[in-house]
Parts: structure tokens; C-alpha cells; sequence
């Protein structure tokens, strides 16, 4: 047997409480910055197996270090926190827990995006590396990250000081449950994930009574042409070659039908994995913006604030390849290639900032006859939750098993003996 199979040939011991804790999660579920419930019960787990844990690092993160002699030092990260959604996922264990979000709104919160998944198998891979010190050498650092959905968790920790309450990682891994079938997994070296930027615009105009628009500078019209010619950035501006996505999420003007608005406020979303692109892409948005004023004869500028800016997850060439080699041994076909994705994560922040290197992965969570099925009759897009979907709820087997024994097997890749 192979150094994983030898310590993974425990996990049924463990998998019957491993999937009671994932269906506690995901009843569970807290927002960003609020994932309270959540840590303590993974510090718990982290206790439990003799770890050096601390709590707290970044409000609510978690860290646990599994020290087994001299070696190498690999940091596995999962996230915690859950969305503003609705679940209706039809699971037996669905969430139908409410809270208070930054606006002090009750809103629904739920596991939408597989959270629960990477805190489930982060502490169950700890524990099977824990149960089997004799087949590897070094030290495991489980940290358990807070506000991913923000992109100010990594921050946060590292704000916090987390450098100095850790051994410095040789490398640093983590994963993330997708719409792909339940049982694969695939690794990507260079850019996987893309950066994110959200940019807040307000536009002004001037007010007057619906039936006296002579008396106006109407932004309600400004911003409609501002977001139809932004639709031109990508489609005309950006090679055909290269990736990029901008999407106009939301506007907001007005009171009443007949009163002609002061202002109007758009809300963008940019993706891009390279920054020539992300630089492209700013450049163009603030010149139609600002072009589109004057030609409004906009009384004043246009105002802008970006927030929740995610940085480019792009894995290590190196590291990559380990971590793909590991994977086709131990999981032979169910290793597949995997695509770019354009959803944004800031984990790279935190070996970013450390001077590491990481792999960032994808594992399937949809139940992979239902998969098949779609995949046939060609309706992916339209019969496959996706992540941040109300009905998004990955199956628990085999995704929880996939999920752990990734963890182990990259993990192993620099630690075994």
C-alpha cells in the first residue's frame, strides 16, 4: 500500500460523525464575520486530536498545528462562512436559519457555496493524518478562514498576526467544492481562478418634476447608456483571446414615477486573470462613465469606490505538477482536467503574503448520474446548481470522501516519508 492509502484506510472509522458534522454545518450556516459557532466547533474537533490550537485570529479564525517531527511544514486552509440566500435544496438538512447582516436587515443565510465541504473534510484529513504520525515527517498547519465571501478574511488573519502564530508553511493548499460531478477532482497549474473587483459609481444629475424633463439632467437616463456601452469593453476592447467579465449587478435611482432623480448608483463586477487586463478594464469603465456625464452635461463628476477586491488565485507551476501526480495515483481516472473558473477567492492572500508557494483545487459535488444526464442532453447550464445558488447543496458521499482524502494525499505529497 502507498503511504496515503495506508492512512486513509481509516476513514470509515471516522466517516459516520465526519457526515454528521458536515449536516450541522449546513443547518448551521453564519455569515462573514459572524462564523462564531462554526469555528468553536471546529477548534473542538482540532482539540480533540491534541493540536495546538488558537482561536480568534481575525475575529473568528481558527488555527490548529499537528507537529510530528522534523520536515516539512504544509498549511491546509479551509473556509467558514455562508451566503445571504435562501436555501431550496430539498435536502433533509436544509438550513432555515436567519441573521442580521452589516445593515442590520434579517436576512436568510445558507451554505450556498460549499463552505461546510471544506470545513468537514479539512478536520477529518487532520485526524487521519493525526491517527498515522509513523507515515510522515513535519508539521500540518488546519487553518480554518473567516469572510472569504468579503474578501477581507485572509486579511484579516494576517492583520492579526498570523505569521508569527505559525510555522512558516513550505506550501500552502486548499480546495473548493463545484458544480462538476461528485467523485472527480482536477488541479490547474498558472491562473484558476480570476481576480474580482466590485466598483460602486455614482452618477449626477439634476432633479425636476416628471413632466418638465427640459428642467432635468435625468441619471436614470445617463446610467442606461452608460451600461449599454459598457457591454463594449469586453465585446470590443478586450482580445478575443483573453478573459474578462464585467456585469452591471445592480442600479439604483429614484423615489416615485414622476420625480426625476438627483442621482443614480451602478454597481460592477469585473473578473480577470491577468492585471494588464484588470488595468484594461478600469481604464475603459472610468472613460465611458466620465464621457457619458459630459455628454449629459452631468452637473458634477462621477464618483467611485471599489470594494470587495479578490486577488488572482494562480497555482504554482512547480507545486501544481506534485500535487497532479499525487492525485493520478491515488485517484487514477477521477483526476480530470480542469477548466479556468471565474469565481474569486482570497485565499492566495494569505501565501501571498507569507512568500509560499500554494495549489488551489476543484472537486465535484453534483451527483454524477444527474450530471451525466444533463452533460447528454446538453442542458448543463440550466438543469446543474451552481455555486451561490439557493438549490446548491453538494451530495454528501462521495464529495466529503473526496474532499478528505485530497487534502491527505497533497498533503502527503511533501510529508511523507
Amino acid at each position: 500500500m502507498s503511504v496515503a492509502s495506508t492512512v486513509l484506510a481509516r476513514l470509515g472509522e471516522l466517516r459516520e460523525r465526519q457526515e454528521e458534522f458536515y449536516r450541522d454545518l449546513h443547518r448551521n450556516p453564519e455569515l462573514s464575520h459572524h462564523e462564531h459557532e462554526t469555528a468553536t466547533k471546529a477548534a473542538q474537533w482540532l482539540r480533540g486530536l491534541g493540536l495546538d490550537v488558537q482561536a480568534g485570529i481575525g475575529g473568528t479564525g481558527v488555527v490548529g498545528i499537528l507537529r510530528n517531527g522534523d520536515g516539512p511544514v504544509v498549511l491546509l486552509r479551509a473556509d467558514m462562512d455562508a451566503l445571504p440566500v435562501t436555501e431550496q435544496s430539498g435536502v433533509d438538512y436544509a438550513s432555515e436559519a436567519t441573521a442580521s447582516d452589516e445593515n442590520g436587515h434579517t436576512v436568510p443565510v445558507a451554505h450556498a457555496c460549499g463552505h461546510d465541504v471544506h470545513v468537514a473534510s479539512l478536520v477529518a484529513a487532520v485526524e487521519l493524518l493525526s491517527r498515522s504520525p509513523a507515515q510522515w515527517n513535519g508539521t500540518v498547519v488546519a487553518l480554518l478562514q473567516p469572510a472569504e465571501e468579503t474578501a477581507d478574511g485572509a486579511a484579516g488573519m494576517l492583520d492579526d498576526g498570523l505569521a508569527e502564530l505559525i510555522p512558516t508553511p513550505d506550501i500552502a493548499l486548499a480546495q473548493h467544492v463545484l458544480a462538476l460531478p461528485a467523485g472527480t477532482l482536477g488541479v490547474r497549474s498558472g491562473p484558476f481562478l480570476t481576480a474580482a473587483d466590485s466598483i460602486r459609481i455614482t452618477i449626477h444629475g439634476r432633479g425636476a418634476h416628471g413632466s418638465m424633463p427640459q428642467a432635468s439632467v435625468d441619471p436614470v437616463v445617463l446610467a442606461a447608456h452608460i451600461v449599454v456601452r459598457l457591454q463594449t469593453i469586453v465585446s470590443r476592447e478586450i482580445a478575443p483571446a483573453e478573459t474578462a467579465v464585467l456585469t452591471v449587478g445592480s442600479i439604483q435611482a429614484g423615489t416615485k414615477s414622476n420625480v426625476i432623480p438627483e442621482s443614480a448608483v451602478l454597481q460592477l463586477n469585473i473578473r480577470t486573470y491577468s492585471e494588464q487586463t484588470r488595468s484594461a478594464l478600469f481604464a475603459a469603465i472610468r472613460r465611458i462613465v466620465d464621457a457619458e456625464c459630459v455628454a449629459s452635461l452631468s452637473p458634477k463628476p462621477a464618483e467611485y469606490e471599489v470594494f470587495d477586491s479578490f486577488p488572482l488565485t494562480a497555482n504554482d507551476t512547480e507545486a501544481s505538477e506534485r500535487v497532479a501526480a499525487a492525485f493520478t495515483r491515488h485517484f487514477g481516472e477521477q483526476n480530470r482536467p480542469i477548466e479556468k473558473q471565474s469565481a474569486s477567492e482570497d485565499f492566495s492572500d494569505i501565501p501571498n503574503a507569507l512568500g509560499v508557494p500554494y495549489v488551489y483545487w476543484g472537486i465535484g459535488g453534483i451527483d454524477a448520474e444527474q450530471y451525466a444526464a444533463a452533460e447528454a442532453a446538453g442542458r448543463v447550464a440550466q438543469d446543474i446548481p451552481v455555486n451561490h445558488s439557493p438549490e446548491f447543496a453538494p451530495v454528501i458521499q462521495p464529495t466529503l470522501d473526496t474532499g478528505t482524502r485530497a487534502l491527505v494525499v497533497a498533503a502527503l505529497a511533501w510529508l511523507a516519508k
